[in-house]
């Protein structure tokens, strides 16, 4: 699983380009909701194209490789934005939060599915 956390580093580097992007432009011309819709759509798309790639370099060796994959990607992208945006980014617990309220609109939570799921489906479309 070395090489899973080796590739799950450049994630994060994504993660933080398509933040950059989503302030650049998404929240410049769409309301404050609207760009967190985009931002989370766009990153569900660079994260299925660099899970794409990676796995054609370094193949699961089976189906259920490819979902403990991404059950252990789903927690390091949760540990680690909790620990950087707390710690690091000075985000208050209830801002980070914020992001799971489903029934205030917020979308995260289809990147953790998608980063949990996408090996597996992933996997299965490739063989």
């Amino acid at each position: 699983m070395l090489k899973y956390l080796i590739a799950w580093v450049p994630m994060v580097f994504i993660a933080i380009a398509n933040g950059l992007m989503r302030e650049k432009f998404f929240a410049k011309r769409l309301k404050e909701l609207n760009a967190h819709h985009a931002s989370t759509a766009t990153l569900v798309i660079l994260f299925g194209i660099y899970m794409l790639i990676i796995f054609r370099i370094w193949k699961p060796n089976s189906a259920q490789q490819a979902f403990h994959i991404g059950l252990f990607w789903l927690v390091l992208t949760v540990v680690f934005e909790f620990l950087f945006g707390h710690y690091v980014a000075g985000h208050s617990w209830g801002r980070l939060l914020n992001d799971y309220n489903i029934f205030e609109g917020r979308v995260w939570i289809i990147v953790l599915i998608w980063i949990t799921l996408a090996p597996y489906v992933i996997y299965k479309l490739q063989n």
